[in-house]
């Protein structure tokens, strides 16, 4: 009997420890410079750090540029149809707009966002990183949508300042107003 317990919590301790050790392992995997910093990595595996400011998000080394945030899914139509007018803003906008569409799918390969990318003309930063739910969740809470909120998410800010934000399919002309309203024009 006592060898049939001491067996049994062996065989618990190891499950315990098997799973904390693959938790450790996802961990350290993510960046975390603190809980209003975000690290994302894209698909060139180049790294962006978004930071929480106190009334919105600010991308570094874009001060004085409009940032859109495209909070999608790969599998989502309208998420689908916005991907090329985010491209043809950007053209539009090229030296004073960054776009970064940011995935809400988790573990997510790497080439479905490359594929989504070249299906949907989607020629914009796209991130695929462990720290995307954390953003998203950030901002949906800075945006005030709860918990469940619809998709896509588009967050328009200029230098840590929210300018606009739109929920699901939008058209490209009121998206460009926004973008020339906060860039003076």
């Amino acid at each position: 009997m006592a060898k049939t317990t001491i067996i049994t919590l062996l065989l618990i301790l190891s499950f315990l420890l098997q799973a904390c050790s693959k938790e450790d392992s996802s961990q350290a995997n993510t960046i975390i410079i603190n809980k209003n910093e975000f690290v994302l990595t894209a698909l060139d595996n180049k790294q962006y750090v978004v930071k929480k400011e106190v009334d919105g998000y600010s991308l570094e080394g874009a001060k004085g540029k409009v940032v859109i945030f495209d909070i999608f899914a790969t599998w989502c139509p309208p998420c689908r149809a916005t991907a090329p007018h985010l491209t043809s803003l950007k053209r539009k906008f090229s030296k004073d707009l960054v776009i970064i569409g940011v995935t809400i799918e988790d573990d997510l390969p790497n080439q479905k966002l490359a594929d989504f990318r070249h299906t949907y003309d989607a020629n914009y930063i796209l991130v695929n990183s462990l720290q995307n739910r954390r953003l998203v969740n950030s901002m949906a809470g800075f945006l005030k949508l709860g918990n469940n909120f619809p998709i896509p998410i588009m967050a328009i800010f200029k230098d840590g300042k929210l300018v606009k934000h739109y929920l699901g399919l939008v058209e490209e002309e009121f998206v460009e107003s926004d973008i020339k309203r906060a860039l003076g024009h």
